[in-house]
């Protein structure tokens, strides 16, 4: 086994080339913070061109996979202008859009929640497996904000009909749902995680790890994959929209701890 470490993310790679991403902020319930943007992308990017690794597992340590934006990064935005909140979208959107181009296969394993921007990793995964128990929602507009820079993977992994029953409606699904919709390929009770996660690996490793490459890249060009155009209007849109009375509001009570003005 051999282990990689970054300030926020691990990754253990066995003999056989299969390499498990860690997201290691267990105590933040892996809330994406600046840092943790930039180290999956440094990952990313060195696991993508590693000849020795044939299949990645994107994993989380604790309880949870992924609790969307971390607050402090969240409440620094407030504080920002509107070209400097673009490029704090940008961090996001660059580092899905290294696991999407990743060319070798990308399995998640869910367990926990996975909420907001932990949406948007699940969409970008191959094939993501998840726990009965799992919660999932993008809760962007209960906050006065939008699902944007995750946009343009979520709506290219559940096509837009299944993506407008819950893109705007901020509520929590279950793991039964997210499979109905594309998001999960399938769900599997807690201890039965680990051996789904490998019946996703174990076939890759008899096949040739460049026509896997070109075989994904075939997919996601027949299939439509996120053109840079969709990623710079969601980077806009979002930044646009933290402009608005409603993102303030929404921020502001988050953090006050008490309900939005248009909640009822």
């Amino acid at each position: 086994m051999q282990d990689t470490s970054y300030e926020t993310v691990t990754v253990e790679t066995d003999a056989r080339g299969v390499a498990t991403l860690w997201m290691a902020r267990p105590e933040k319930h892996n809330a994406m913070s600046a840092q943790m943007l930039a180290d999956l992308t440094a990952a990313g990017e060195a696991l993508g061109a590693d000849p020795a690794v044939r299949v990645v597992v994107l994993a989380a340590r604790g309880k949870t996979f992924c609790a969307g934006g971390d607050l402090g990064w969240m409440q620094a935005q407030m504080e920002m202008d509107a070209a400097t909140r673009a490029r704090e979208a940008g961090k996001l959107a660059t580092m899905l859009g290294v696991l999407n181009r990743l060319p070798k296969p990308l399995i998640g394993r869910l367990h926990g929640n996975a909420f907001g921007g932990g949406v948007g990793m699940a969409a970008v995964c191959d094939v993501a497996v998840g726990v009965d128990g799992l919660k999932m929602a993008l809760t962007e507009t209960r906050l006065g904000i939008i699902p944007a820079t995750i946009g343009p993977y979520v709506i290219a992994r559940m096509g837009e009909g299944r993506a407008r029953r819950v893109f705007m409606s901020g509520r929590v699904f279950d793991a039964a749902e997210a499979v109905e919709l594309g998001l999960l390929a399938r769900a599997v009770p807690e201890e039965e995680l680990d051996a789904a996660v490998e019946r996703e690996v174990a076939p890759y490793l008899a096949c040739a790890p460049g026509a896997v490459a070109a075989a994904k890249k075939l997919a996601q060009d027949l299939g439509g994959a996120a053109r840079q155009a969709d990623v710079d209007m969601s980077i806009a849109a979002l930044a646009a929209r933290w402009e608005t009375e409603e993102a303030a509001e929404g921020i502001g009570a988050f953090f006050e701890k008490r309900k939005a003005s248009w909640v009822v």
